[in-house]
């Protein structure tokens, strides 16, 4: 039996590696496929000799996947998945509702490059569900690895393990500081960032990429770092605080240029300062063994493509 070739291995197998795995029993694993204790353990022995190497150990509370099984029922998930996907994207066409996708981007990337191709998205498929997280990266790729989320675009996090993921095009970020029109530094023609310490500072929480760059700027520069900060993820919230104080928020040059083009910085401006500050590239990310849906995959071809024109 060993000699079989795996190829041999069948979608009734495959459903069944799946169930045994999420139910740890072979009676309930049954039950899920309407068949008999008797017929799934027949169908087990027979894939096990396919595959020559036993799928699961026997236990008294149930059964666990060997190292063999794990990786079956790791491809037997994913493939159900994508068959499922597929059967329910292709009835939703029918109906002419569209599929579903789910993206996840750090604020920079949602705003230059995530928008852009989702419009372009609609444009072909208006009935398409895009889902759209903007979040920290270490947000998105905790909903990345849960399955919560198809692809994003950010970047990889300790503990996470960049082999993990399928990496595609990435892009760095430039870092512009603002403030409000009338800020005690508004008409200065060019500053140091060495001389922005002493003043409030809207940032992202301790250790985010962004926040992360602006102190770097601060210590290279031989200063110390902002004390006075008020944390937020919020962009909104970060804008309101802005206009009522004196200030400075770094924000990625993506997002105030979109500031700019929707007349919001008639109210605020960026600083000029000698100091170029950029942050680590982020990167478009697929968890590596879960395929993606048409739509998704359509999706991350538009935002690929907004990104190469960049380059």
């Amino acid at each position: 039996m060993a000699n079989d070739h795996p190829f041999r291995l069948k979608l009734n197998h495959f459903r069944l590696i799946a169930a045994i795995a999420e139910h740890g029993q072979i009676s309930p694993a049954a039950a899920s496929l309407s068949m008999t204790q008797p017929a799934a353990s027949r169908t087990l022995t027979q894939v096990e000799g396919i595959v020559g190497a036993p799928l699961f150990e026997r236990h008294a509370r149930g059964m666990r996947p060997t190292e063999v099984g794990q990786v079956l029922s790791r491809h037997a998930d994913a493939l159900l998945t994508e068959m499922r996907e597929t059967m329910r994207e292709v009835e939703e066409f029918k109906r002419g509702v569209g599929g579903r996708v789910r993206v996840g981007a750090v604020t920079g990337a949602a705003v230059g490059y995530v928008m852009p191709a989702i419009h372009r998205l609609k444009e072909a498929s208006p009935n398409s569900d895009v889902h759209i997280e903007v979040a920290p990266s270490d947000t998105l790729i905790r909903d990345l690895a849960s399955g919560h989320l198809d692809f994003a675009l950010a970047r990889v996090p300790p503990p996470f393990d960049p082999r993990d993921f399928v990496i595609g095009r990435g892009r760095g970020e430039i870092v512009d500081l603002l403030v409000r029109k009338g800020h005690p530094l508004a008409d200065v023609t060019t500053t140091s960032i060495v001389d922005l310490g002493h003043f409030q500072w809207i940032m992202q929480a301790v250790g985010a990429p962004l926040r992360v760059a602006v102190e770097n700027a601060f210590i290279i520069a031989g200063a110390q770092p902002p004390r006075n900060t008020i944390n937020t993820t919020s962009l909104l919230a970060m804008i309101a605080l802005l206009l009522t104080s004196n200030a400075i928020a770094p924000l990625s040059r993506e997002v105030t240029e979109m500031l700019d083009a929707t007349g919001s910085e008639a109210r605020l401006q960026v600083l000029p300062i000698h100091q170029s500050i950029t942050i680590s590239p982020y990167h478009l990310l697929q968890p590596r063994g879960r395929p993606l849906s048409p739509l998704a995959t359509r999706l991350k071809e538009l935002i690929s493509e907004e990104l190469a024109r960049e380059n």
